[in-house]
C-alpha cells in the first residue's frame, strides 16, 4: 500500500522505531508465519542473527528485548509498557520465552548472534529468524530489514513491495512522490496540502475515520507527556542522565500561579516547546509509549511543534475545541504528506543516512504543519519544509552507550524551535525560494550515502566514542 498518515504515524514503545519497534513487528510476523504454517508444534530451537547496525547498538537500543516479545506474539502498537516489564521480567527470571504465546522454548538474550560487522545488501539493519524441528531440520527461517519508522522489508520481497507501491499510488487521487508532484495538485485542484493528503487518504478510509485516528494519536502524544511529568530520577541505562521534564514543568507552572491554569504566557512558548520535547523523548528513552513521528528517535518534535501551533499561535488563544480538533487534524496530515517525500525518495532511517533522516525529516514535517495551520500557501508550506531540512544537513546519529539518549533528546528540542522558525521565515516570503525540497531531500539522501559509517547509528565515532559513559 501507499505510505500513509497512519503508516508515518503509529504507536509503539521506546527507544527506537528502527531497532525495537521495527524488530519487534518482524519477530511478531515471523511467529504468525510459523503458526499459520502448522509448523509451531514442531518447533524444538530458534536462532536469531543480528547483523549491523541492529547487532552494534541493539543492547541499548533494546532491540533484544523487543525480539522476544515479538516471538511471543506481541506487536508495538498494542502492546502496554507494564506488559512489556512483566513479560520480560519473566523470560528473565526462567529462561523460556512463549514462541507465539504457546510453545515453550529455553531462549534469552544472550542466545542471539550478533554480527555488528555484516551488513546485508539491502539495509544495515538485518536480521535473521530461524526455527528447527528436533532432528535439525529448519521448519521455517526469513529474514527482514528494519528501514526506519517501524517500517520493515523482508529479504527478497523489496522488488514485490516496491512494485506494490507503485501499483497502489497510481489508484489514489492525487498520487505523489516528489514536492513538485504535491505542488502541482495544489496549483491544479486549489487544494492546500492537507486536503490532498486527506483526500489520499479517503481512498482507503472515511474522512470521520481519519479525523478520529488522527485526534487518537494526538491524544497518545498528549498521554505520553502526561506520564513522563510525574516520573522523576535518572533515565534507565547507566548514563545517569537525569529527567528534567518534571522540574521544568513545575517552574513554568509557578509562572503562571494565580492565572488560569490553561494559560501559556507567550514570553515562555520556547520554554514550553523544549518541555514538550523533552518530556516526550524521556518517556522514549525509558521504553515508555510513544508515536512514532516518523521515529521514535525523533518522537518529540511534531507534538512540540503541534503543542506551540495550539497554544501560542495567533487566535489560538479564543479558539473553540472544534477549532482545536481542525488544527490538529490539518497540522498532522500536512506533516504527514511532507514524511512520504522523505520515504519515497530518502530514508528516515539513522542507520541508513544519519540522524538527519530522523530528526531532520522530523523538524521538517514540523514546519510544514505549522506554516499550513497558520495559513501558508503551498508554496509558503513547502518553503518552511525546505528551511527546516536544509538546516539539518549532515547531522550524525552517534548517541552515547547506543541509548536514544544523549545528544538524542535535547536535539529534539533544538530540531522544534528550528522547525517554528522555518515555518516563521517561510511565513514571512511568498512561496518562492532558490532551493527546492526536493533539491534538499536528494541532497540528504546522498549526504547520508557519503557518511562515514562511524556516524549512522553503530557507536563506532563521534559522542559515541569521544564521551566516556560513565
Amino acid at each position: 500500500m501507499a505510505v500513509g498518515v497512519f503508516d508515518l504515524f503509529s504507536i509503539g514503545i521506546g527507544p527506537s522505531s528502527s531497532h525495537t519497534v521495527g524488530p519487534m513487528r518482524a519477530a511478531a510476523v515471523f511467529a504468525e508465519e510459523l503458526k499459520s504454517l502448522g509448523k509451531l508444534a514442531d518447533a524444538a530451537s530458534l536462532r536469531v542473527d543480528l547483523y549491523g547496525s541492529l547487532a552494534a547498538t541493539g543492547h541499548g537500543h533494546g532491540t533484544m528485548t523487543a525480539i522476544l516479545l515479538g516471538l511471543e506474539g506481541f506487536h508495538p502498537e498494542l502492546i502496554l509498557p507494564e506488559e512489556v516489564e512483566d513479560r520480560l521480567a519473566t523470560i528473565a527470571e526462567t529462561g523460556t520465552l512463549q514462541l507465539a504465546g504457546s510453545v515453550a522454548l529455553p531462549y534469552g538474550v544472550q542466545d542471539m548472534v550478533l554480527r555488528p560487522l555484516t551488513i546485508l545488501p539491502r539495509h544495515t539493519n538485518g536480521m535473521t529468524f530461524t526455527v528447527s524441528a528436533a532432528d535439525g531440520d529448519v521448519l521455517h527461517s526469513a529474514t527482514f530489514f528494519s528501514v526506519g519508522g517501524g517500517f520493515i522489508v523482508r529479504e527478497g520481497e523489496e522488488d514485490a513491495a516496491q512494485q506494490e507501491l507503485e501499483e497502489s499510488k497510481k489508484e489514489l487521487p492525487f498520487p505523489f512522490r516528489t514536492a513538485a508532484e504535491l505542488l502541482d495538485h495544489c496549483r491544479k485542484t486549489s487544494l492546500s496540502i492537507s486536503e490532498v493528503m486527506r483526500i489520499n487518504e479517503e481512498d482507503s478510509r472515511t474522512e470521520e475515520e481519519i479525523r478520529e485516528g488522527l485526534l487518537h494519536i494526538y491524544s497518545v502524544m498528549e498521554g505520553c507527556v502526561a506520564v513522563s511529568l510525574k516520573r522523576e530520577g535518572l533515565l534507565p541505562g547507566g548514563l545517569k542522565v537525569r529527567r528534567r521534564a518534571p522540574d521544568w514543568h513545575e517552574r513554568l507552572m509557578k509562572e503562571t500561579r494565580g492565572q488560569d491554569p490553561d494559560f501559556r504566557d507567550p514570553k515562555y512558548w520556547q520554554e514550553w516547546v523544549n518541555l514538550i520535547a523533552l518530556a516526550v523523548n524521556e518517556e522514549n528513552a525509558s521504553g515508555g509509549r510513544v508515536v512514532t513521528a516518523p521515529t521514535n528517535g525523533a518522537a518529540g518534535i511534531i507534538p512540540a511543534v503541534l503543542y506551540y501551533a495550539l497554544h501560542f499561535a495567533p487566535g489560538m488563544d479564543k479558539a473553540t475545541q472544534a477549532d482545536r480538533d481542525e488544527t490538529i487534524v490539518k497540522f498532522l496530515l500536512t506533516a504527514a504528506a511532507i514524511g512520504v517525500l522523505y520515504k519515497e525518495q530518502a530514508s528516515i532511517s539513522g542507520a541508513e543516512v544519519g540522524c538527519q533522516g530522523e530528526v531532520g525529516s522530523a523538524s521538517s514535517m514540523a514546519a510544514a504543519g505549522l506554516a499550513e495551520v497558520m495559513g501558508g500557501t503551498p508554496g509558503q508550506v513547502e518553503n518552511a519544509a525546505e528551511i527546516a531540512m536544509e538546516h539539518n544537513l549532515g547531522l550524525t546519529c552517534d548517541p552515547i552507550g547506543g541509548l536514544v539518549q544523549i545528544p538524542c533528546i535535547e536535539r529534539n528540542a533544538i530540531a522544534a524551535a528550528k522547525a517554528i522558525n522555518a515555518a516563521k521565515m517561510a511565513l514571512w516570503g511568498d512561496g518562492t525560494h532558490r532551493v527546492s525540497l526536493d533539491e534538499v531531500i536528494v541532497t540528504m539522501r546522498e549526504t547520508g550515502r557519503d557518511m562515514s559509517s562511524k556516524y549512522k547509528e553503530t557507536a563506532m565515532g563521534g559522542l559515541a566514542v569521544n564521551v566516556v559513559e560513565c
